[in-house]
């Protein structure tokens, strides 16, 4: 089929990967503008645009698609349909009535759960069991369309949204090119979602990411997962030189008591309101991420140390 693919970061690349493979034409390729990124904040492309740069697919990188110039422009590319896996932009009425079959797109959880911008990150916080990717149709509303294909997902004992996402990205992209064929066959059935059950995946702001030791560990510890690595759960640690801001991107929840806080052992076993978390992997500002026993040698926290 004649296609435009429009999405940005790494899932939306390992799907736009899986479908050049299969053969479809895809002619023209939609990114979110480079941004800043790094230590020396320089404009980049996200993974999409790379990606299709090194495909030698044409990209546009538009900062609306509302605008009346780039709709006539996406009219123009004369579409069997338009694939949308995590684009960054609501599309309006007139791009979305483009395409000859329709405008179709790749979400992240089991619709109507998870509606929205944050839906991996989402699922852990919640400390659901499963999840998955699904392929529906688009309308005006906010992933309220009907679905076309499921594949679903357990969440692992152990899950981080980065891992997480990297299964969901495989499963993704394999779920949009067996989609994509029997849309071309006429043969996909699509099937309207529940009307109770919705719920909505709002984005996730660093300032909401500071962990709360007065919390349940159970609660602590989906947080601390379901961040992980970006943008990252949050504590404060006492160093040489005053606090050190330390995130937290992997941890177990075990038995413990004390004042919540307060580190009961020498292998980062905090206290918390119920129960205790042990910090696995960690990161300091300005530094890579590290595993618990190498990150102690460069900041040592004995037990008794409270954290903030």
């Amino acid at each position: 089929m004649r296609l435009a693919f429009l999405g940005t970061p790494d899932i939306a690349a390992a799907c736009l990967a899986a479908v050049a493979q299969a053969g479809h034409e895809v002619v023209a390729v939609y990114a979110q503008p480079p941004a800043p990124r790094g230590r020396g904040q320089a404009l980049r492309p996200s993974p999409v645009q790379a990606l299709a740069e090194s495909l030698g697919l044409p990209v546009r990188t538009p900062a609306s698609m509302r605008n009346p110039a780039e709709v006539e422009a996406f009219r123009a590319l004369k579409l069997d349909a338009a694939l949308v896996v995590a684009y960054g932009q609501i599309l309006p009425r007139e791009v979305l009535e483009v395409p000859r079959l329709g405008a179709f797109n790749l979400h992240a959880s089991l619709l109507p759960r998870w509606r929205g911008a944050a839906p991996i990150q989402r699922a852990i916080l919640a400390g659901d069991k499963e999840t998955g990717v699904q392929v529906m149709r688009m309308t005006e509303g906010l992933d309220e369309g009907p679905i076309l294909a499921t594949a679903r997902l357990d969440i692992r004992e152990s899950e981080t949204a980065g891992t997480l996402h990297d299964r969901m990205a495989q499963a993704g992209a394999d779920l949009l090119v067996a989609t994509l064929a029997d849309i071309a066959a006429g043969r996909a059935v699509e099937t309207p979602q529940a009307v109770e059950g919705a719920t909505y995946a709002k984005k996730i702001s660093a300032r909401t990411a500071r962990l709360r030791w007065a919390r349940p560990a159970a609660e602590l510890d989906a947080k601390v997962r379901g961040l992980s690595p970006f943008p990252g759960a949050w504590f404060e640690a006492p160093g040489p030189r005053g606090p050190v801001r330390v995130k937290a991107l992997l941890s177990r929840a075990e038995v413990g008591s004390g004042a919540p806080g307060t580190i009961l052992d020498a292998a980062l076993l905090v206290a918390t309101g119920e129960g205790a978390v042990r910090l696995l992997r960690l990161q300091r500002e300005g530094r890579g991420p590290q595993d618990a026993a190498d990150f102690l040698r460069g900041l040592p926290l004995p037990a008794g140390t409270q954290l903030a």
